[in-house]
C-alpha cells in the first residue's frame, strides 16, 4: 500500500477532511494454513513408525520386493529365536496355535497371514508353523524378509566375494 503526500494549500491549511479509507483485502493469508500443515506433517512423520508391529526379530535379507497393501489389518505371526510364537503381539503356545488361528480365521474376511521368522530358526520349525497356519485356515502365507539381500542372477550382491581370497 502506498501513501500519497498531500500538498499544502496557499493558506497553510488543508481543505476538507482526509477521506481515505483502507479498502478490504481481497487476498487470503495462507501463512497460518502452511504452519498448521507443517505441524500435522511432523506429527504424522513421528507417529507412522509407531504403527508397525514392534516385536524385534532378525529377519533374513532377500531380493524380493514388498507386497501391495490391504484394506484389513494384516495378521502377523512371529517366530522368535527362543522358540516363542506370537500372533500379532500375543504369545501363543504351540499346542494352542491351530485353535487360535481357526478362531481368528472365522472372524476375518482375508485368508492372508504374514509369517516373520528369525533367521536363526531352522527350516523345519518354519515349515511346521506354516503347516499350522494352513491347518488353521490361512492358505495365503507371505514370508516377511528385509530387503538388501543377495540377488541371485542379477549381479553381485553385498555378500558376493571378489574371487581373490588370500
Amino acid at each position: 500500500m502506498g501513501a500519497a503526500v498531500q500538498q499544502p494549500t496557499p493558506g497553510g491549511r488543508r481543505r476538507g477532511r482526509r477521506r481515505s479509507r483502507s479498502k478490504p483485502m481481497g487476498e487470503i493469508n495462507v501463512t497460518p494454513f502452511v504452519d498448521v500443515m507443517l505441524v500435522l506433517l511432523i506429527i504424522f512423520m513421528v507417529a507412522a513408525p509407531l504403527t508397525t508391529v514392534g516385536v524385534p526379530v532378525d529377519l533374513p535379507k532377500t531380493a524380493a520386493g514388498a507386497l501391495p497393501g490391504e484394506q484389513e489389518e494384516p495378521l502377523t505371526v512371529t517366530m522368535i529365536a527362543g522358540g516363542e510364537i506370537q500372533i500379532q503381539t500375543t504369545t501363543v503356545a504351540r499346542s494352542e496355535l491351530i485353535g487360535k488361528l481357526r478362531a481368528i480365521a472365522a472372524e476375518r474376511s482375508s485368508d492372508r497371514v504374514y509369517l516373520r521368522a528369525d533367521g536363526a530358526i531352522s527350516y523345519r520349525e518354519v515349515m511346521q508353523v506354516m503347516g499350522a497356519l494352513n491347518a488353521g485356515g490361512f492358505a495365503n502365507v507371505g514370508l516377511v524378509t528385509d530387503t538388501g539381500g543377495p540377488a541371485f542372477g542379477a549381479g553381485p550382491g553385498p555378500a558376493a566375494s571378489s574371487g581373490t581370497d588370500q
